[in-house]
């Protein structure tokens, strides 16, 4: 059954007061390699399918959500009743809101996207070509290409009837070595855009650096963080930044005495974090999809027309995430989540190879890992470096250090920056299984905490 097909008859099944249907259809193709080898390739399908019944009460109104993977058509009607006997054991919404009316996609009646292995065909090629060039150079490369289509379409009986295709795509690639290890990943939505033997040559050059090591000692260093390490510090703060937990004194965002800190300086530099579903590179879906509510999403809220966002404005706190519900506790604008995200300095920054250049004497990271928070008050975070950490000094890179457990708040760090340069695409590593729609510059920070020599290698 087709998915469009699969919503209109749950719509039309349903017995609740107001009923809202959510169809995933999702292809994923991809490629693996180790040791300068293509090892595996496969594609796979899946699809799922999410009721929302809603039944009014003489106090508000109550939802049931009940979703379930591989939904063929006799599965339909007990999947609806099982939405609809979940809303009836419910205590009424506090996020409850009347039903977003206007949508209609024009391409809703066509047939679901698909990707395959098609989607590699230049990708492949020049793999083969830089596992020859590794080999000859003593070196492996390991890694992964991972593409993902998805088509959703969201059907209420208040007669919405929205469709979103989402292409995510991302290439990781890693290289060993007699200079150890080192990573590169790009994100991107159809591999075009894939620059395999560039990624194959900088990986080359820090296995290079990597030949000579120096232990450091735990301390604050001058640190150039890459665009992908402040894409994972960035989105961080992105998922801290709900205007709900805020409001209820939870979070760095909430403001002592009461409400929030919106409208505070955050940043020493004019930078500007935002989101946009029509970034170009960076689309996603320009309506709300809410599979289930949280405090940062509402499934009353399906639908809602998503708009140009900024989060952090030239340095100052602009905007929380927000449902209806906590815009209307708030009192500020609504802005809910938008899935990518986008930071820029002022304009004319520098490469970071630029930034190296100017740099006396400092640490150049590659990527972080195994991040988590240690303190939700101060959005402190905790982790490790990983594939390379350099030593730079008198404007070149002069080999390879120890790595090191940070702890550092992102908020914190923008009080802190001394530089930002030109922003990029960018693959947070750490985060990429749940966010790659990035774009991000590489920062300056004059006292990166280094708290711990680490042990990883």
């Amino acid at each position: 059954m087709r998915p469009q097909e699969a919503v209109e008859r749950a719509l039309a099944l349903s017995r609740a007061d107001d009923c809202v249907v959510i169809a995933d259809e999702s292809g994923t193709a991809n490629l693996r390699w180790a040791g300068n080898t293509l090892t595996t390739n496969g594609v796979t399908r899946s699809s799922r399918l999410t009721v929302i019944a809603l039944r009014g009460t003489g106090a508000g109104v109550a939802a049931g959500v009940v979703s379930r993977a591989a939904v063929g058509p006799d599965d339909i009607e007990d999947l609806v009743r099982a939405a609809e006997a979940d809303a009836e054991g419910n205590e009424p919404a506090e996020d409850a809101a009347p039903l977003v009316t206007d949508g209609a996609s024009a391409n809703w009646d066509e047939e679901p996207a698909e990707t395959g292995i098609g989607v590699f065909e230049g990708v492949a090629p020049a793999l083969g070509e830089a596992f020859a060039r590794a080999q000859e150079g003593d070196r492996r490369l390991y890694g992964f290409a991972n593409h993902v289509l998805t088509s959703t379409f969201v059907g209420s009986s208040a007669g919405l009837r929205l469709r979103h295709d989402q292409p995510t795509g991302l290439l990781e690639l890693n290289a060993k070595g007699a200079g150890g290890s080192a990573w590169a990943g790009v994100p991107t939505r159809d591999f075009t855009d894939v620059d395999v033997p560039g990624m194959a040559e900088g990986l080359a050059r820090r296995l290079g650096w990597g030949e000579r090591r120096v232990d450091l000692p735990a301390g604050r260093y001058e640190t150039l963080l890459p665009p992908s390490a402040v894409a994972d510090l960035m989105v961080y703060l992105y998922w801290s930044a709900g205007a709900h937990d805020a409001e209820d004194g939870r979070t760095v965002f909430s403001a002592p005495g009461g409400g929030t800190r919106v409208g505070e300086r955050l940043a020493s530099l004019p930078v500007t974090l935002s989101s946009d579903p029509a970034a170009p590179g960076l689309e996603c879906a320009p309506f709300v999809v809410a599979h289930a509510s949280s405090r940062e999403s509402s499934v009353f809220d399906n639908g809602l027309p998503l708009t140009a966002t900024d989060w952090i404005r030239e340095g100052t706190l602009t905007s929380l995430a927000q449902t209806r519900h906590s815009a209307r506790r708030t009192g500020l604008p609504l802005t809910p989540s938008i899935d990518n995200l986008a930071m820029a300095g002022p304009e004319g920054g520098a490469t970071l190879e630029e930034m190296i250049a100017r740099t006396e004497r400092g640490l150049l990271l590659t990527c972080l890992w195994y991040i988590r928070e240690v303190d939700p008050q101060r959005l402190l975070l905790t982790g490790l470096t990983r594939d390379g950490v350099y030593l730079v000094e008198g404007g070149e890179v002069v080999g390879a250090v120890n790595n090191f457990r940070f702890n550092e708040s992102p908020v914190d760090l923008l009080s802190r920056l001394t530089e930002v340069g030109a922003t990029t695409p960018t693959l947070p590593r750490e985060w990429s299984d749940y966010f790659t729609r990035a774009a991000m510059p590489p920062m300056r920070v004059g006292d990166f905490n280094m708290s711990t020599v680490s042990q990883a290698s």
